[in-house]
């Protein structure tokens, strides 16, 4: 259980040795919260650099550069024209290239189009050594179908032992039958080489009339993905509706149900399905009820923490919490809930190179902040 013991301001001031007084006590391990950037505009997305540095994408459409120093005030140049930032969308998750050191390559999720006609797309870009720009950048992916208005984008990049990588969907909001519908790349996770082609192993390469980009489908809209260093395998998790957020562990081909099965409702308390599970759906391995919309995802390897070694972190939009899971191969044994009292709506979390646990706070002052130990 968590305690608050004092409050300082000092939370709020920028930099590598900036530290609140504020300490929770909790089963595992005992942390203070330090603010190392502020001011930035919704972030969405951590990438952490070699040198410890971070690249943090800004939903508004802006690529960030923060190191010991906080947020540098100019902005990484060459994001593609045509990022569109509408409600949901905008520059969204990235990724380093596993040989980031030798070829630079980041890569990013971001909506494309227009507000009326818009879709996810994968990019990447060459940073520059001074991290000033991106150069050669080209599109590697896009969702085959324009929707209208600004929902559901997913937008999470994760990249594979096997060095191709993941990029999560969402549905669209208004277009959720289309998550069954593997004509499309809508509701689906698709996995693809590192130029953007399509691995000869993926599931649906040989389906008439199914895009061969999809790995697995029947998802409302992923916003989590890490790999378990444990099992190997990939964990997910998606909002729901009215409650019925998921995790779930991926696997090829397989079908997550929406919205033809669901632990939710319709926002107006109507059903979607009187289903819950059935033949053919993979059942997810915990929901949240109601929901806590649930951001960013990260499992546990650092040494600052040994208590939560393996422990898997979930952010929390409408909870406003960080959720730590105890995990026993691929089950989930134990909650806890984290940062219940700070109010923060949490869009991303991982682990440093430095072993710390860092969190993006949504918000138009948002902020980077680290967790730290407090030892005896």
């Amino acid at each position: 259980m968590r305690r608050v013991l004092a409050l300082s301001a000092a939370a709020l001031v920028l930099g590598s040795v900036a530290h609140a007084q504020e300490v929770f006590e909790t089963t595992q391990a005992d942390f203070r919260v330090a603010t190392v950037a502020e001011g930035l505009e919704f972030p969405w997305g951590i990438a952490f650099l070699p040198d410890g540095a971070m690249l943090v994408s800004e939903r508004e459409g802006r690529l960030r550069y923060v190191d010991e120093n906080g947020l540098r005030d100019t902005v990484i140049s060459g994001l593609p024209e045509d990022l569109v930032v509408e409600r949901q969308g905008g520059l969204l998750g990235l990724a380093l290239h596993p040989e980031f050191e030798d070829n630079r390559l980041v890569y990013f999720a971001y909506s494309a189009g227009t507000a009326a006609a818009n879709h996810t797309a994968l990019g990447r870009g060459r940073l520059n050594e001074d991290a000033t720009a991106l150069t050669d950048v080209e599109e590697l992916f896009q969702v085959n179908f324009d929707k209208e208005r600004g929902f559901h984008f997913g937008g999470r990049v994760q990249f594979l032992a096997d060095g191709t990588l993941m990029l999560t969907l969402g549905d669209g909001g208004l277009h959720r039958n289309e998550s069954q519908n593997l004509a499309n790349h809508l509701g689906t996770i698709v996995r693809l080489n590192d130029d953007g082609s399509v691995p000869f192993d993926n599931p649906f390469v040989t389906s008439r009339g199914a895009q061969p980009e999809i790995f697995s489908y029947g998802h409302r809209n992923v916003q989590g993905i890490a790999i378990n260093p444990e099992t190997g395998s990939v964990w997910t998790h998606e909002h729901g509706a009215r409650g019925g957020d998921e995790i779930n562990i991926v696997a090829s081909g397989a079908n997550y149900g929406w919205p033809a099965v669901t632990y939710g409702i319709n926002y107006n308390g109507s059903p979607i399905s009187d289903a819950t599970g059935g033949e053919g759906f993979e059942e997810p391995i915990w929901y949240w009820n109601p929901s806590i919309a649930p951001s960013g995802m990260a499992f546990y390897e650092g040494d600052a923490f040994p208590g939560w070694q393996g422990d898997v972190f979930v952010g929390a939009l409408a909870g406003s919490m960080l959720v730590r899971y105890e995990v026993d191969g691929d089950r989930v044994i134990g909650e806890e809930q984290l940062l219940t009292e700070a109010g923060h709506r949490i869009r991303d979390v991982q682990t440093g190179p430095d072993g710390m646990i860092y969190i993006l706070t949504d918000d138009l002052d948002g902020l980077v902040l680290r967790l730290e130990p407090v030892t005896p």
